[in-house]
């Protein structure tokens, strides 16, 4: 029935009041946190970077097979199995026993309690395959074992990714996965990404290892480069400790020296290690090693035992500051490649605001007056709630702190024109019932009864549509579903609760009139 309590008429009226506060806050400033919430712009408005990442995850393959020979070699070991010609080519490790232990080999390696955990080939789930040939044995990673290896890459690298763009204190980066190889970073308002380049490029592999000038180190021995490219010296393959051991880091002024350090504070494993680590080596150099080159190779003077220390290379504040960001958010788990680069220049996401509010204008005037000619006081009804259906979905979008696009700009004009769609079908259905009733309160409430069905199908066809294109698309189409999704519930709310209150309204005061409609 054509009724609102009066109970309705307060929360409707409060919830419309509501939304209107909300969307103002984009453009005046409230003392209250709640209400001072804004839409962000996203790039392709605001300007900023674009930078799509690829993981190496060769590095991280052959790393991982390392591992893997050694507990091979080590399991058949205490079996009393000597490998033969064991080594790694191409992704592959290959190894020769005598025929005796051949088939010893195959059972274990089809026992699906090995502690190395490695199936036969014909199990489809196990992450390595193995093939044997008279008596030499391949094991390389199946084509299912090496995508779990890039989805934990790319998950770990993601998370990473974020913590040092996060500590820089981007406005609203928008970090997203693009297969399981690649990573999508967008920086709106950010026209110059070479900082950002530069920290993302670095791996961030943060070793301690004594200098060691003789051939004879059981672990062995081999010779890396300085920052500065020149000098150079022979490191221990031993690594005392890594930067999986730090608790924080922090660029400081040292007060004697008056030179920029790198403090950092190690947990307590870590302090152990190099309590140890100091105390047996004083008088030796030890060799801060980062991503395969030496910052510095101080010389230990006494124990340090509080798990407390810096790191010294003649840094600037600057470059101090991102070497503890790097250190603080953890290494990458593989390198990180640049193979797409864009800048958007806030003119042309200027220019883009501009056109998608002129076309929003445009549409929006010649869809009022549209309505306006056709449907009268009940055209005027429906602009008025047209108006606040967008401020509901404007609304909406800024309590969650959405980011629009241009094509986010899209749906809203599509909400319009859906808006009106069904109002058209509400009032065309009442001029059917009109014609064949003569109390108007009960053909307009036909009308709103019998349309419903027609308009809820429609709705929620086009919700499902939305839906699946969040879910299926990228980001600019991930910001026209939103903006439709959000405008469909808006629309459904200002057709059914503001307009058909409005309508009630003046039918009620006006139901002895011919031609209402």
């Amino acid at each position: 029935m054509l009724y609102f309590s009066k109970l309705r008429i307060i929360f409707i009226t409060l919830i419309s009041l509501f939304f209107i506060l909300i969307a103002s806050s984009n453009l005046f400033k409230f003392d209250n946190s709640f209400f001072d919430k804004k839409i962000n712009l996203g790039l392709d408005l605001q300007g900023g970077s674009y930078l799509l990442l690829e993981i190496d995850n060769n590095p991280v393959v052959d790393q991982k097979l390392q591992n893997f020979i050694i507990i091979i070699r080590n399991h058949f070991k205490e079996k009393n199995i000597r490998l033969k010609n064991y080594k790694i080519d191409k992704q592959i490790i290959s190894f020769e026993v005598d025929e005796s232990f051949k088939q010893i080999i195959l059972d274990d390696f089809k026992d699906e309690n090995s502690p190395f955990n490695v199936y036969y080939p014909r199990f489809k789930s196990h992450e390595f395959e193995i093939i044997e040939n008279e008596n030499k044995f391949n094991v390389y990673y199946s084509k299912q074992g090496l995508v779990q290896l890039k989805v934990s890459s790319q998950d770990q690298a993601l998370e990473i990714v974020r913590r040092r763009i996060d500590e820089i204190g981007t406005n609203e980066p928008n970090i997203l996965k693009r297969g399981n190889d690649r990573i999508l970073v967008e920086l709106p308002g950010l026209d110059d990404p070479m900082r950002i380049k530069s920290l993302l490029g670095k791996t961030a592999n943060l070793t301690f290892r004594f200098v060691s000038n003789s051939d004879n180190d059981s672990f062995g021995v081999e010779k890396l480069k300085f920052e500065d490219g020149i000098d150079e010296a022979n490191v221990s393959k031993r690594i005392i400790l890594s930067g999986d051991n730090l608790l924080d880091a922090q660029p400081r002024m040292d007060s004697e020296t008056n030179e920029t350090v790198v403090t950092f504070t190690l947990d307590r494993v870590g302090a152990k290690r190099f309590g140890k680590a100091t105390s047996t080596g004083i008088g030796k150099q030890l060799a801060i090693v980062l991503d395969g080159k030496i910052i510095s190779a101080p010389v230990i003077r006494d124990t340090i035992a509080s798990g407390n220390g810096q790191i010294s290379g003649g840094f600037t504040f600057q470059t101090a500051t991102d070497l503890a960001l790097l250190l603080r958010s953890g290494a990458l788990p593989a390198p990180l490649n640049i193979i797409e680069e864009r800048t958007v220049g806030p003119d042309l996401g200027q220019d883009s605001i501009n056109a998608g509010i002129f076309a929003l204008i445009i549409g929006f005037i010649l869809v009022v007056m549209f309505i306006l000619i056709k449907y009268k006081i009940f055209g005027l009804i429906t602009n008025f709630a047209l108006i606040l259906n967008l401020f509901l979905l404007i609304g909406v979008l800024t309590i969650f702190e959405a980011t629009l696009t241009l094509p986010g700009i899209a749906g809203i004009i599509l909400t319009v024109g859906m808006a009106v769609d069904a109002n058209v079908l509400i009032f065309e259905r009442i001029k059917e019932e009109l014609k064949n009733e003569k109390n108007s309160l009960i053909a307009f409430d036909s009308g709103y009864t019998k349309s419903r069905t027609a308009i809820l199908d429609a709705n929620i066809t086009t919700l499902l549509a939305a839906i699946i294109l969040f879910f299926m698309g990228s980001g600019p189409i991930k910001g026209f579903s939103l903006t439709l999704g959000i405008g469909i519930f808006t629309t459904l709310f200002s057709v059914y609760f503001i307009a058909r209150l409005l309508t009630v309204l003046y039918i009620s005061k006006n139901k002895e009139k011919e031609n209402l409609i």
